[in-house]
């Protein structure tokens, strides 16, 4: 919870940047969900709209760092306060990239309905974004509600979405050998691929800057924080002797 203040236009001030990060998270989470939602069922209208409305967001992460330069410039904001807004400015930053990388991945639709993949490869990619906006979602709860002992669980979950995607990887790999056709398509799909593994980190991020935010501290840095993609080779596959 808030603090409060004496002073009822500071609580005010800070329960906007509150009310404006909650906006924004509910916003990226269905930028991704549309997008995936897009490529799975080539829809290119769908598409589209999510690339449109990435502009909400980038709009929201200006008003943000405006209201809260406006805040410290006025109220002189120390100790809780301050990190507060900091923290408001930090998670909108990671808001709006994961608004980015679902308009990455709408930009992408047109490419991959031109070279129709299995459906397992769309299952796969499904699975991963269900994991990361669950990722998501919970870390928004968490700052909803500042329950910092749930932020272990959130963070540590961060390792399934990198195995997952480092699986995945291999998977559009061996499509990518098996078939030269395969590799346009598989590459998008790559893409993809990587712009959800990277929700993920930034749901991470926010995780770190919610502890940061409610204890002052930085949570210790035991998290691995990269997938294992760069370790795949042609005879994981058994391509290769």
């Amino acid at each position: 919870m808030l603090t409060q203040h004496t002073v009822r236009a500071y609580d005010e001030e800070l329960q906007f940047l509150a009310r404006k990060i909650a906006a924004m998270g509910g916003q990226a989470e269905r930028m991704v969900d549309q997008a995936i939602n897009a490529l799975v069922n080539a829809d290119h209208a769908l598409a589209q709209k999510v690339v449109q409305d990435d502009l909400l967001l980038d709009e929201a992460e200006r008003e943000i760092d405006d209201k809260a330069i406006l805040v410290i410039a006025r109220r002189q904001p120390m100790a809780t306060d301050l990190r507060e807004i900091i923290g408001a400015i930090r998670i909108s930053a990671d808001l709006e990239r994961v608004g980015d990388l679902g308009k990455n991945i709408a930009k992408r639709v047109a490419a991959v309905a031109e070279g129709r993949q299995p459906n397992s490869l769309f299952r796969g990619l499904e699975a991963l974004a269900e994991l990361a906006l669950t990722q998501l979602k919970d870390v928004l709860d968490v700052y909803a509600s500042r329950s910092v002992e749930r932020i272990g669980i959130v963070r540590d979950r961060d390792e399934q979405i990198d195995a997952m995607y480092t699986s995945l990887f291999r998977e559009l790999l061996t499509y990518m050998m098996e078939d030269p056709r395969n590799i346009t398509p598989c590459t998008h799909l790559l893409f993809v691929a990587k712009n959800i593994e990277r929700i993920g980190d930034h749901a991470t991020n926010i995780a770190e800057t919610i502890y940061y935010i409610v204890t002052g501290e930085q949570m210790p840095p035991e998290r691995p924080k990269e997938d294992r993609s760069h370790g795949v080779t042609l005879a994981d596959d058994g391509k290769s002797g």
